[in-house]
């Protein structure tokens, strides 16, 4: 429950233009976090057929086991830079 001294947690909108902004930005960070949640999941699922020898994604890439796992972790680092990028945009815009 709000204390009368402290203002409330969300504001509530004043008008149709307000709601409208409010939902379009809903829209735009919550469905990028989700195509990023999803990215990663493809990731974890390729790292672990990798890993278990079912598939080599990335032998067209590097010739070697080492090499694979190297495109494999930068792959995972573009993906966790892409989630932070978007958990930043929106904490920011909050």
């Amino acid at each position: 429950m709000d204390r009368p001294d402290e203002e409330p947690t969300e504001k509530p909108t004043n008008t149709a233009r307000e709601a409208e902004e409010e939902t379009a930005w809903l829209a735009q960070n919550w469905v990028g976090i989700a195509v990023v949640s999803i990215l990663g999941l493809v990731v974890l699922v390729v790292g672990m057929m990798q890993w278990s020898g079912l598939v080599d994604v990335f032998a067209p890439v590097a010739d070697t086991e080492g090499g694979q796992w190297a495109a494999f972790a930068a792959l995972a680092l573009v993906v966790l830079a892409l989630g932070v990028w978007g958990w930043r945009s929106v904490a920011a815009s909050q």
